[in-house]
């Protein structure tokens, strides 16, 4: 049973704290007349109560800043830079903070996530067709860097370069249980160190919520021990995205998404993992694990009075051991509903609770900020 009572008592407040400080910038605002173009500058600082398959439910506290680092540039979209700070019922521990940022005439674009994690999890073992009765509960702690800095070397042509780093350990699982079993490399902790590059071409009309344009957006990353890694692999992503207005404020949102690995051996966390709150909503994320992973999923977004707006979307998609392997046969899905909540109406930085129902019962509320793509 979904108690979704208590989730409408989290939105209130949050509204009600929201819509104070945006009253608090517009008033600032206004004290300051000589300013002829608006610092669109915006400070959102919130409690959070929040329900995922993954966590159960999750305490803790949400920023959101958005901002133009030079105030007199008004081509570019707007930045934005989020943290958050949630601890679960299930004793998990997530600090992250992550963000874009749009320089002057978006010649520069950067994206960077950096994050802790203590986090029990659950395995379910290695493939498509993974039982549920496999599931088997572990324990890491990991840090994460990404830095992703992007050149703009056409009108809508950017060339980047980006470094991941990951550190597992403290990895606590069952000895002699799956992991043991199916010989997952990583399981006892390792560090991933990679260096790669990105093609992008990015036609969006807004950073948030767009409503027409395209992203595509193509990124290869090597691992190796001359940077540190543990491991030696290479990993591939497509992310390929098409925004179309409908009608009026209504949009259709498409995207196509591959993640690939090439290598002797992928440690535990960095295979394609399916699910979660961005991708096949409804999947406890990592329900399917492998080397690869494609899906495809659509929105449709529209709005429903004042600052609240719906969205029915759909996904399907796989994961495969060999990317040959990747076939239209036995394809997963899930599908639901999702209530939008608009905290900034200049800049249309999205609140979204989304309910994803997948097969086999598998279900799952969200309640998260800004669009899941």
């Amino acid at each position: 049973m979904i108690r979704s009572h208590c989730h409408w008592c989290s939105f209130f407040f949050i509204y009600l704290f929201a819509t104070s400080t945006i009253i608090a910038q517009n008033q600032q605002d206004i004290k300051n007349p000589t300013d002829s173009l608006p610092s669109r500058r915006s400070l959102l600082i919130f409690p959070v109560i929040a329900r995922s398959i993954e966590t159960d439910w999750a305490f803790g506290a949400a920023g959101s800043f958005t901002f133009r680092p030079n105030r007199k540039d008004t081509s570019s979209r707007t930045s934005n830079i989020q943290g958050l700070g949630l601890y679960s019922l299930n004793k998990q521990l997530v600090i992250a903070l992550n963000g874009t940022t749009y320089f002057a005439n978006e010649r520069y674009i950067l994206n960077q996530q950096i994050s802790y994690s203590y986090f029990p999890d659950s395995f379910w073992g290695i493939g498509p067709n993974a039982p549920e009765s496999n599931k088997e509960s572990y324990i890491f702690k990991q840090y994460y860097i990404y830095p992703h800095l992007q050149r703009r070397i056409g009108r809508r042509f950017f060339l980047g370069m980006l470094y991941e780093y990951q550190r597992l350990l403290e990895v606590d699982y069952k000895k002699g249980g799956l992991l043991d079993r199916e010989e997952i490399p990583g399981k006892n902790g390792y560090q991933v160190s990679g260096v790669g590059f990105s093609f992008t071409w990015d036609s969006r009309n807004h950073a948030f919520v767009p409503d027409k344009g395209e992203l595509l957006q193509i990124q290869f990353n090597h691992f190796n021990e001359a940077l540190g890694s543990d491991y030696r692999y290479t990993n591939y992503m497509v992310d390929l995205r098409k925004f179309i207005k409908v009608y009026k404020k209504q949009v259709l949102a498409l995207q196509l998404y591959g993640f690939f690995n090439d290598g002797v051996e992928v440690p535990l966390r960095s295979l394609a993992s399916f699910g979660g709150y961005n991708s096949m909503r409804g999947y406890y994320d990592g329900r399917y694990r492998d080397r690869n992973q494609f899906v495809f999923q659509t929105e449709y977004r529209f709005p429903i009075y004042w600052r609240f707006g719906g969205v029915v979307f759909g996904s399907t998609g796989n994961v495969t051991h060999r990317f040959k392997d990747i076939s239209l046969a036995h394809l997963k899905y899930s599908y639901g509903l999702g209530l939008r909540f608009q905290l900034n109406r200049t800049e249309k930085l999205n609140l979204r609770l989304d309910y994803g129902i997948g097969q086999d019962s598998s279900r799952g509320l969200y309640f998260q900020l800004a669009e899941a793509f």
